[in-house]
């Protein structure tokens, strides 16, 4: 596998839903926070397996998909990749990687709902598929 650049604290999540859902908290980059305790880049903690989702991103977070205008509520899911992370580390985790974009998924919880002159009807799709990638400003640490 090759070697990638190590990602750490400060260093950003960018997840892309597929339209037409929208997560308004999803809209800009994340920061991430490292958990390493003995591992550094740039006096930054280095980011371990598990560090993947920002913190303000680990709970419910509002979503629409119109025409389903009402919001409704889900949580962001992550598939990482193997050249997102590296085999285990002293630290008992592997340490996350920018490797290539990997899949992101928002799983509904409470559906978005479509005001009708009937009643709301709530939306139909309970996984709103999307992507990921990790955006570092670490230029020269790799791991592999």
């Amino acid at each position: 596998m090759p070697a990638d650049y190590v990602i750490r604290t400060s260093d950003m999540l960018q997840v892309t839903i597929t339209p037409p859902a929208i997560v308004p908290m999803l809209m800009a980059p994340g920061p991430l926070m490292g958990t390493s305790t003995n591992l550094m880049v740039a006096d930054q903690l280095v980011c371990l397996l598990g560090d993947e989702i920002p913190m303000a991103w680990r709970g419910p977070m509002p979503y629409t998909a119109p025409p389903f205008v009402t919001p409704g509520m889900g949580t962001l899911q992550l598939m990482l990749l193997p050249t997102n992370q590296t085999m285990q580390t002293s630290n008992g985790k592997p340490i996350l990687l920018k490797g290539a974009t990997f899949q992101a998924m928002f799983n509904v919880s409470v559906p978005a709902m479509q005001p009708t002159p009937v009643g709301p009807v709530p939306d139909p799709v309970p996984i709103k598929p999307g992507t990921a990638q990790f955006i570092t400003t670490n230029a020269t640490v790799k791991a592999g």
